[in-house]
């Protein structure tokens, strides 16, 4: 099934193979998206769908160095050049809009200003990659240091950044993208609202579950009226605990965002599970409840194999399989899972700023056969 064709919405997607969001910290000065990434990305185009990297919708929404966004025309011109690199190779790319809210420091806000989030509370031991000395994305020098203390935000703020999601997406369509993904995941700011230990808020935006479910109700619907709810995407983490985020009933919490999320109609819920060693693994009735609740596409993430990725198809779980790490390594990777060949390991030394040096420069298996 994997290499199979898929419908998604209006998009017709040569396999199931998605390439997720996965930050490479290699964008120009302003946050511009380059050549080197143009060519990064069609490299790439043989996955059924491509998710850029994470990239935010306002200069307040940076986190990290380097990172790309899609609020100007200078960064909207950028992406066209990716866009237009990806379509090429007859792939497909949707833009994953992000506002990272508490995990960015002040050096990156303007004028100095705090971090924002729905609470002032400080993630201990979280830390923003920052840029040594001004220096720029080719020189891959930088330095991770602990985020910055955030302020709450107004409610007449939240307002704003819904807009700014809404013109963000626009944006993305201008850009060439065939659709966007809300970053909702890993404790950036739309699930610094959803769960309980990183939203205390006594006002609509705190306290039940529907209050901190309203943020993202009002992105995801104010995106799809923007640019139509079959262009969107919403990714997800329920059990990762990244970034200090971690919320009391998980199980109720996303289920319960998935109902919301079905109502509103959008393409696909996009689920990240914990990768790391030790991770706590999502139970086969967390899935099962995902199905249930959700009609649309799901894709799930985290440390797949081709046979893994076998049997969530086969079961039902999942639509859409995502492979990280391997797609930073293997450009081709969809190629080597269908023939069974050796894939590269990473350069992780270079996951994070620099030149074409673990970026493009990787062999194709189809140069080895």
């Amino acid at each position: 099934m994997l290499f199979e064709n898929y419908q998604l919405k209006e998009l017709e997607l040569k396999n199931r193979i998605v390439m997720p969001p996965m930050t490479r910290s290699r964008s120009a000065k302003g946050e511009i998206a380059t050549d080197l990434m143009a060519e990064y990305y069609a490299q790439r185009a043989s996955a059924g769908l491509i998710i850029s990297e994470g990239t935010q919708i306002s200069r307040q929404g940076q986190g990290y160095a380097w990172t790309p966004g899609i609020f100007t025309a200078d960064q909207i011109a950028g992406w066209k050049k990716v866009t237009n690199a990806v379509h090429e190779k007859g792939g497909k790319m949707f833009a994953q809009l992000w506002h990272v809210g508490r995990v960015s420091h002040t050096s990156l806000q303007e004028n100095g200003q705090a971090p924002v989030s729905p609470s002032a509370i400080l993630a201990e031991g979280v830390s923003v990659f920052l840029a040594k000395d001004g220096k720029d994305s080719s020189s891959g020098e930088g330095e991770m240091v602990q985020h910055s203390m955030p302020r709450a935000l107004t409610v007449s703020e939240i307002q704003q950044i819904v807009k700014d999601y809404a013109q963000a997406a626009k944006n993305a369509i201008e850009a060439g993208f065939d659709g966007i993904e809300l970053h909702g995941a890993n404790g950036y700011l739309i699930e610094q609202f959803i769960d309980s230990q990183t939203n205390l808020r006594t006002d609509e935006y705190g306290g039940s579950l529907e209050n901190r479910l309203r943020f993202l109700k009002e992105v995801a619907t104010a995106v799809s009226e923007a640019i139509g709810a079959e262009r969107v995407g919403v990714r997800q983490a329920p059990l990762t605990t990244l970034m200090g985020a971690m919320d009391d009933n998980p199980e109720e919490t996303y289920i319960a965002a998935a109902k919301l999320l079905n109502e509103i109609g959008v393409a696909y819920i996009h689920i990240a599970e914990a990768d790391w060693e030790n991770a706590p693994v999502m139970p086969v009735s967390f899935k099962e409840a995902y199905r249930e609740a959700f009609k649309g596409t799901l894709i799930y993430s985290g440390k797949y194999t081709k046979e893994r990725a076998e049997e969530a198809l086969q079961k039902g779980w999942a639509d859409l399989i995502g492979f990280g790490r391997p797609f930073i390594a293997n450009p081709d990777l969809p190629f080597r899972l269908e023939h069974n060949l050796p894939l590269n390991e990473p350069n992780k030394a270079k996951f994070f700023g620099g030149g074409a040096a673990g970026y493009t420069d990787y062999s194709v298996a189809k140069e080895l056969v």
